[in-house]
């Protein structure tokens, strides 16, 4: 792969915590934009809001002298809670646990007189997790003609059951629960405590835990707050952007080279357009500058607290406009006032460090790289592609991985796939549509949504090894700077010559071979050759064994393998990537430093005539845990597979054999052993 995933414990703790994180922002962050509408209706409609309409806020009576039920309350009881069961459970089950994870929640809701945020955030995923779990018990037993009848009548019986439970057990149990935690933040409060919450907030938020802090935790907190009081400060404990601006102001002020080059444009992002995850970069290069965050944030908080002020519906994202437009009547002087303060105050202790620095910052990414790794307390995996040079860093961003189609899709993936990533998708598609390639698709996703569908995938350097996995066919690219890392060079270089490459071959390989046009598939990167035109040339050849294989780790040795059976017409590019997804489910590792890579039952149809490639790594590759030396490709017709794999299995079973394969200085040698596959 591009970047090499280093398994350390403390790493996998880290992800650990980043993918729970997630996975409970995950259920807020796609309702936003309900939160918001709430929020606006209750700031304009309720008895103290802007303009006050009892129908719509629910307070007052109607003529009939009945109280009014209005929207808010329904909105918040009802509405945005399912809408998180069911975000919840289809994160965890498609629609299928969505459905199940709502009604689930409906019974937390009916048991307990407050909004059950905390329920919804359980009983989502619990009902979608469930489902899963029962469906696969009767999965393939089914009779024909029965299958709409079992599946809706177990996802009915099953809600049914978990909204009981809810109602009787859960309900209890979330609502003390919210009420210890309401009870916490209160005593925070009332003692003067809230500003320490900064100490644990901002550095989290800068190793990428600012979604799951914000919305995964003090989102469903703040609305309770907001219900009883109106508005709540626990909205802005994360979202100040305050602390962020005042690092960006000081690096434009005392910095040096590219990073005071690009802060300005950093802050008009971070504060206008609220993507906070802008300045995280710039506090990396210098980890001591997280004190200047901590500053400002318990400077902003203090001034909430000491005012009385907050909002009264999350802020997202962190932008001054969301900030403003979801701030309580009463309290713009306090809001507007803590972002100011907190700024101040960032900004006077980072400019404090950066000139008392000799390094002001010059964005020296080898340094840099040292230190957060330093403050981090783990080795970074790509810190090797960091300090290289720029063939180093071009080597690391592709680590042996052989590109077996034209780049046609790019993804820039983050966290929640709304801020830092469609920046740097907007930064990505201009070069690209500059150098020539307008056809290319740049997009951005979060990294939960991913899928291995694309050619290129870029992240943040801290997340990397969470996007690799969902990724595993796709050349990976980790960015320090969302702005103007040059890995975006080395990735518009990167399509310029996978797809000019194949502009300049396709005519010549026409001449080669007339017949393939009509077979070319569309996102493939070589023609492929029908299975006419290989009669009589035998399963294996020369061409399709390489002595001294070049891929680094096992997806790129697939890719490598496929490569060759792709060069032969023998598959097209699906099938190279249902060898990736073959390999996800059942390792092909077969002993005797062997492994098989071959597609699923379903690529068969991909495969236009049967091949075998051959590659030897000398030095080994590890191949989940295992140490390969022999990687063979295998694409068969029909039942041909089968000969091809006895025949294979055969040798490697013999010691001599697999020693002969190991001395051969020559290709012939390797043909001579391999004779009965091409029988």
């Amino acid at each position: 792969m591009a970047t090499e995933t280093v398994a350390k414990p403390r790493t996998s703790a880290r992800v650990g915590v980043q993918k729970f994180g997630t996975f409970l922002s995950g259920m807020i962050m796609p309702n936003i934009g309900a939160f918001i509408a709430w929020g606006l209706i209750t700031a304009l409609f309720i008895e103290k809001g802007w303009i006050p309409v009892p129908a719509l806020g629910g307070f007052g009576t109607n003529a009939d002298g009945d109280p009014n039920g209005g929207i808010v309350g329904p909105m918040v009881t009802y509405l945005l809670p399912i809408l998180i069961a069911y975000t919840g459970g289809r994160m965890v089950y498609d629609v299928r646990g969505g459905v199940v994870g709502a009604i689930a929640t409906m019974g937390v809701i009916a048991g307990t007189d407050s909004p059950m945020f905390i329920g919804a955030m359980i009983m989502g995923p619990l009902g979608g997790w469930t489902m899963k779990k029962i469906d696969a018990i009767w999965d393939g037993k089914i009779r024909p003609g029965f299958e709409m009848l079992v599946n809706n009548f177990s996802a009915g019986i099953w809600g049914a059951a978990l909204a009981l439970g809810g109602f009787y057990g859960l309900s209890w149990v979330v609502q003390r629960f919210t009420e210890g935690a309401g009870a916490v933040v209160e005593f925070l409060v009332n003692n003067g405590l809230l500003p320490l919450t900064s100490i644990f907030i901002e550095p989290a938020k800068v190793l990428f835990l600012n979604n799951a802090i914000n919305h995964g935790v003090l989102t469903p907190l703040g609305i309770q707050q907001s219900l009883e009081q109106g508005k709540s400060i626990l909205f802005l404990l994360e979202a100040n952007p305050g602390p962020g601006m005042g690092i960006l102001l000081a690096y434009m002020f005392f910095g040096r080279g590219a990073a005071r080059a690009s802060a300005p444009g950093a802050a008009i992002i971070h504060f206008l357009g609220g993507i906070h995850e802008i300045y995280f970069p710039y506090v990396l290069m210098k980890p001591i500058l997280i004190l200047a965050a901590i500053g400002g944030g318990m400077t902003g908080i203090a001034t909430l607290a000491i005012t009385n002020s907050g909002l009264v519906a999350p802020a997202a994202p962190g932008s001054i406009i969301a900030v403003l437009a979801q701030t309580a009547r009463d309290s713009y002087v306090g809001v507007i006032l803590s972002v100011i303060l907190a700024t101040a105050v960032s900004f006077l202790i980072a400019s404090v460090i950066l000139r008392a620095s000799k390094n002001k910052g010059e964005d020296d990414l080898s340094a840099a790289t040292s230190r957060m790794e330093a403050m981090k307390g783990k080795k970074s995996s790509v810190s090797s592609a960091l300090t290289g040079d720029r063939a180093g860093e071009r080597a690391g961003a592709q680590g042996g991985a052989v590109l077996t189609r034209p780049v046609q899709t790019i993804v820039f993936a983050c966290d929640a796939g709304m801020g830092s990533s469609a920046m740097g998708a907007s930064v990505l598609r201009n070069k690209i549509k500059a150098a020539g390639f307008p056809d290319v698709k740049v997009t951005n996703s979060a990294i939960a949504n991913l899928n291995d569908t694309y050619d290129v995938v870029v992240t943040h350097e801290d997340l990397t090894e969470r996007a690799q996995p969902r990724t595993s066919s796709a050349v990976h690219y980790s960015v320090d700077n969302f702005m103007n890392s040059p890995k975006y060079d080395e990735i518009v270089e990167l399509v310029k010559s996978s797809n000019s490459e194949e502009g300049t071959t396709a005519a010549p390989a026409e001449e080669a071979r007339p017949a393939a046009a009509a077979t070319t598939p569309a996102h493939g990167a070589h023609a492929a050759e029908p299975a006419a035109a290989v009669e009589g040339k035998g399963v294996l050849l020369r061409e399709s064994v390489i002595l001294n294989g070049t891929a680094a780790d096992r997806d790129s040795a697939i890719d490598e393998a496929g490569k060759l059976l792709l060069d032969r017409g023998a598959v097209d590019v699906s099938y190279v990537h249902a060898m990736h997804e073959r390999e996800e489910s059942v390792s092909t590792y077969m002993g005797s430093f062997l492994a098989i890579p071959h597609g699923t039952n379903d690529a068969k149809e991909h495969i236009n005539h049967s091949a075998v490639s051959i590659i030897r790594y000398p030095e080994g590759i590890d191949w989940g845990g295992k140490q390969v030396k022999f990687v063979v490709g295998v694409a068969g017709i029909n039942n041909e597979h089968l000969h091809i794999l006895s025949s294979i299995a055969k040798i490697f079973t013999n010691k001599a054999q697999v020693a002969q394969l190991e001395e051969a200085t020559t290709v012939d040698e390797v043909l001579e052993l391999f004779g009965k596959v091409n029988a």
